[in-house]
Order: structure tokens, then sequence, then C-alpha cells
């Protein structure tokens, strides 16, 4: 099972070993997970053809990766100002969302199961500091999936990006800013020694959805248990992420504090400006696809339903 996420790093990472040791541990060791670490045997962005291709037996990725394949599954991946975490799971688990996920990946020759939830991303990082829309005007910035062409609508320039290249390009002047990943890997991978200033909320990415994939007849040879099996680490997975995240991105700000990191937050003006353009470009993927405009309703309507319920038992 190829990882999309360095082991050794916080979220994703820990979250592909935790999800090998609580299968191997529910199955009694009749299941394992051997983790092959990214780009081993297949590009990340690949590792999808390499399981229909037979070149790996599982892999273990984020919803967008196979987004340019099957654009519905970009609203799994990060939707702008979208669904929280607790949202997310409660649509995937409770709602329609587990539904549309299992259809969008069976009609690409895998079989897709939600395994992780990642929270909230930074809002990013950049190279001065940014108040007004004016502000925007003409930065390179690295920004994923539907938040760049929200930052095209604001005048920038996206630049994409690996994720292992956006550090040394940043660090020298070759890009403006823009996001990396939540504080807690922002942390781990080095960013508060660049000395710029941490924008939040990461209203780009305020949850994400990952993902086990295995060909479709490959999954359905296993016995009925064992696939039960792996679905239950699955929702075990999940339910460690989101238990763990808040904390550990509480612990990340301090450290990121503690080594100078300013933390600023975005003006009204701007997050006013994101909403609008994110409403925009949500608008034109919906056009473009059918798929992604029905689940993309689904969605919203389910997060609608429970708002009352929201409002009425948090206290103020």
């Amino acid at each position: 099972m190829q990882t999309a996420f360095n082991p050794n790093l916080p979220g994703g990472g820990e979250g592909v070993r935790v999800f090998a040791k609580t299968l191997k541990h529910i199955s009694d060791g009749a299941l394992g997970a051997k983790i092959i670490e990214p780009g081993r045997v297949a590009p990340t962005r690949d590792m999808l053809d390499a399981v229909v291709n037979g070149d790996l037996e599982a892999a273990f990725t984020w919803s967008g990766y196979a987004a340019a394949k099957a654009p519905v599954l970009a609203l799994f991946a990060t939707v702008p100002f979208g669904p929280d975490p607790e949202e997310m799971t409660t649509w995937i688990l409770e709602g329609d969302g587990g539904r549309l996920h299992h259809y969008a990946y069976d009609k690409l020759g895998v079989t897709g199961i939600p395994c992780g939830m990642q929270g909230p991303k930074g809002g990013g990082w950049f190279r001065g500091d940014l108040d007004t829309v004016q502000d925007f005007k003409g930065l390179r910035l690295r920004y994923g999936r539907i938040a760049g062409p929200v930052m095209e609508h604001m005048g920038s320039t996206v630049v994409p990006l690996p994720p292992g290249d956006f550090f040394y390009q940043l660090q020298q002047g070759h890009v403006d800013g823009g996001e990396m990943s939540t504080p807690a890997m922002d942390a781990a991978l080095g960013f508060d020694k660049l000395g710029l200033p941490y924008y939040m909320p990461g209203w780009q990415q305020p949850s994400a959805v990952l993902d086990f994939l295995m060909r479709k007849d490959k999954w359905e040879a296993l016995p009925k248990a064992q696939r039960a099996q792996i679905e239950t680490a699955c929702r075990a997975n999940i339910t460690w992420m989101l238990s763990r995240s808040a904390h550990t991105q509480s612990l990340a700000l301090e450290k990121l504090r503690t080594s100078g990191v300013t933390i600023k937050q975005w003006s009204p003006e701007l997050l006013d400006a994101f909403r609008k353009n994110t409403e925009i470009v949500l608008k034109e993927r919906a056009d473009a696809d059918p798929e992604f405009a029905s689940a993309w309703e689904n969605l919203k309507k389910f997060v609608a339903q429970g708002t009352d319920w929201r409002t009425l038992s948090r206290l103020p």
C-alpha cells in the first residue's frame, strides 16, 4: 500500500501508520498493509492508475488526487468555506456523501473508502502583509484545486508546485506565498524558519477526506469479513484523526509562536472577497459538470439541515 503522505509527518502520515496497525490488530494478523513511502512505485498523483494497473495492491491517498478524473471528488478533497471535519464526516457516514464518494471511485475502476479526516489547513505563508484585495494583484502563489481559481479571480497567478518544492521556492522569492498544510505539518516541515507571517484561518480547506483504494475486482475477491475489517479500520482512523487534530494544531501554533512566527488573521475585506470568488468558482464547476452540481447541492442541503441544531445547542 503506497501512501501519499510521509509516514514520519503528522496528520496523514501518522494516519497511515495508525490505519495499518489497527487493521492488523482487528484482523488478528490475517490482514496486513505494508506501507510503501510516497513515490516509491508510482508518483503520488498517479497512484490510482497504479492500483488499476496492478502495480499497487492498495493506496492511502487524498481525494483531490483523483479529482482530475472525477471532478466530484474535489468536494471531498477541499471546499473553501465548506463543511468542517465534523460536518464532512456526518455527510459521509449518515448522509449521501458515502454513496456519492463510492460511486465516483467505482466508475474509475477502484473501491474507495473514506479512511481519514484532516482538519483545517493554515491560511498560508506570505512574503508580505496582505490586507486588501489590491494586495493580491500580480502575486505568484501556490494554491490547489478549487482555491487556485479563486486566487486567479483575485488577480494572482497560481504556480503549481509539489509540496517538496514550495519551501525552497518561497525561501528564494520565486513565489510570493501560498498554502502548505496544517499548522502541525507546517511546523514539522520547518516553515517557521522562513521568518514570514502565517495567516489564519485556512478558508481554502476546512476539511479534507483521505481514502483507502483497492482495485474493484481485488476488493470484491476479499471475504466479506475482511472487507468489513478494512472498513472498520478506516472508520476508526477517521475517529482517531478527528479526536487528535484540535489538540495537535494548538500545540503546533504554540511552537510556531515560540519560534517567532507572527500569526495574522485575514481582514474582513479579504475573507469577504475569498468567499465571493469561491461562490463564482463553485458555480463554474457546477455548470461544467452535472455530477459535481448534484453532489454540491446535496452537501449544501445536508449541512443546512443541521444549522438549527448547531445554533441552538451551542452556548453563546
